[in-house]
């Protein structure tokens, strides 16, 4: 059966290699197109470089490679081995013939500023997002891709799920639960069918990481969700894409027909004897759509909320049967460790926590943008070193961590280190990883205000300890923004914030009081003052 698999990937490999060995003798022109770039014209860079091509380049279509504060970015690489790359590029710089004739004082190929900010020994999951075809298959194929996948069909389930768990890898979409446990948990399940849901619904303000893998690398996060559906005896599976990410939709749309053209999805994968088919769906919107039962709600038609648990997804999920729930960036990381062992992943990061993280790193930085760094990274590493620090004439003043759902602290906890789950007692938490800088134009309490309200606004309205209590909350940060609370607020302000968390029914309501609670933590002599004086 190895011989067998490893024959057809070989085939479908060779046939990848033949076309791009039709290319080996032109220039390879990239141009770097993400939701990131899009924003900035990068949509008109293809354009104008397609126009502008020579006869003996062609144009790749790549995603963001996380360096989203040079986008546009394009670069270039001749058959000699020469190469260029340009950042923050116009179209009008195209049209000029700049890109293909560069003068040798160019300002728009001067990133030593960045030059950090992309790790290649620690892209993981990223590896190749930002230089591989985006629309294509076959240099995902040629660099490797789907050879995870070829050695996880030749070994049991039950091997498969030995190895992921062995590798220390823990769901990425912010609850950092055993992914592989998820997997023996629905496989044990003896209620046919069973599903596999890729959550890529991503709502929260300041995170983007699925959005570049889908974009970027969308035949990982397929290879990742076969492989995990092996493992859990899943043979219909859906990527739940969030309403707003077309680009990220139309990637993964395209991807998923170009696995099935190659015999990758669909019946007897690479001869292997198992089957699965993929189907995209797009998401209801939402923050709370993020919660594994709220999201299953929505593709069932029903109201958008969450169910009570138990029963968990993998006893009684999709349409009531046993239903595997992961996230984008968990997925992702699967290929790598079926490729290369469990222990090439467990022997990054720290002693508790393996593997790498992938960070939406946004705010009052110099380089914002995405990165992957190992666990224990810390704060200071990913502002200051990672992302150029803040710009001149600024002062970091507080740190946003893990988005709506989790807290901010104060520069004096820069030294802290990025690990699953709580990073502190107040209520901070890495979430699905977001950080994002603040500076000193920037009122920590207007900030706290503004997570409060998020969290109120999305709010689904089933439970009533979140329903009444995330609202109210933003009601006594405004009577203090407003110079009218009472020093006797803010430990009503803190009683709520408690009370929502521990009464609520999903993971919003849950964790909706840890802005405010993390503020009240670290600045609350700030917080007594501004009440004290009225």
């Amino acid at each position: 059966m190895t011989d067998t698999i490893s024959d057809a990937l070989n085939s479908i490999r060779e046939s990848a290699v033949e076309i791009q060995k039709a290319r080996m003798d032109k220039t390879r022109v990239v141009v770097q197109v993400g939701h990131c770039s899009q924003a900035v014209g990068a949509a008109n860079i293809v354009e104008a470089v397609a126009l502008a091509l020579p006869e003996n380049a062609y144009l790749t279509t790549a995603g963001c490679d996380g360096a989203c504060f040079a986008a546009p970015k394009v670069s270039i690489a001749a058959p000699n081995g020469q190469s260029d790359e340009y950042w923050n590029i116009t179209a009008e710089t195209v049209r000029k013939g700049f890109v293909f004739q560069r003068p040798a004082d160019s300002p728009e190929t001067s990133h030593s500023s960045g030059a950090d900010f992309i790790r290649e020994r620690h892209r993981l999951t990223l590896a190749g997002c930002g230089m591989l075809d985006a629309l294509g298959i076959e240099e995902y194929i040629v660099s490797g891709g789907y050879g995870g996948l070829a050695r996880a069909l030749s070994m049991t389930p039950e091997e498969v799920i030995e190895e992921v768990l062995a590798s220390g890898l823990r769901g990425r979409g912010g609850a950092y639960f055993p992914a592989a446990l998820k997997w023996r948990g629905a496989r044990a399940v003896k209620n046919a069918p069973r599903y596999l849901v890729v959550n890529c619904e991503e709502g929260e303000p300041g995170i983007f990481k699925d959005r570049h893998l889908m974009e970027g690398v969308p035949h990982r996060l397929i290879e990742g969700a076969i492989i995990a559906a092996y493992a859990a005896d899943v043979h219909e599976a859906y990527v739940y894409i969030n309403a707003e990410a077309n680009l990220s939709a139309e990637r993964m749309q395209l991807a998923v027909e170009q696995a099935y053209e190659a015999g990758l999805l669909g019946s007897d994968i690479l001869s292997s004897g198992f089957s699965l088919e993929v189907q995209i769906m797009r998401g209801a919107g939402g923050y709370v759509c993020g919660d594994e039962t709220t999201l299953l709600n929505t593709m069932e038609g029903q109201r958008r909320e969450p169910r009570q648990r138990p029963p968990f997804p993998t006893e009684a999920g999709l349409w009531g049967k046993p239903t595997v729930i992961n996230n984008a960036e968990t997925l992702s990381s699967v290929p790598f460790i079926l490729a290369n062992g469990s222990d090439a992943f467990s022997q990054i990061g720290t002693e508790e926590d393996k593997g790498t993280k992938i960070i939406s790193l946004s705010g009052s930085v110099k380089n914002a943008g995405l990165v992957e760094v190992p666990f224990g990274t810390t704060l200071r590493e990913l502002i200051f070193e990672i992302g150029g620090g803040v710009p001149e004439g600024r002062e970091l003043t507080a740190i946003a961590v893990g988005g709506p759902s989790s807290g901010i602290f104060p520069v004096s906890m820069l030294d802290a280190a990025i690990k699953p789950g709580f990073i502190h007692e107040s209520g901070v938490m890495l979430g699905a990883g977001g950080v994002i800088a603040l500076d000193d134009s920037v009122s920590v309490v207007d900030m706290m205000r503004k997570l409060a309200a998020y969290n109120a606004d999305e709010s689904c309205g089933k439970c009533t300890p979140c329903r009444e209590g995330t609202p109210r909350m933003v009601e006594l940060v405004d009577s203090l923004i407003a110079g009218e609370a009472k020093t006797s607020d803010l430990s009503e302000l803190s009683h709520l914030a408690e009370l929502v968390n521990a009464a609520s029914l999903c993971g919003l309501g849950q964790a909706a009081g840890n802005p405010v609670l993390s503020v009240l933590h670290f600045f609350g002599d700030e917080l007594a003052m501004m009440a004290d004086a009225t």
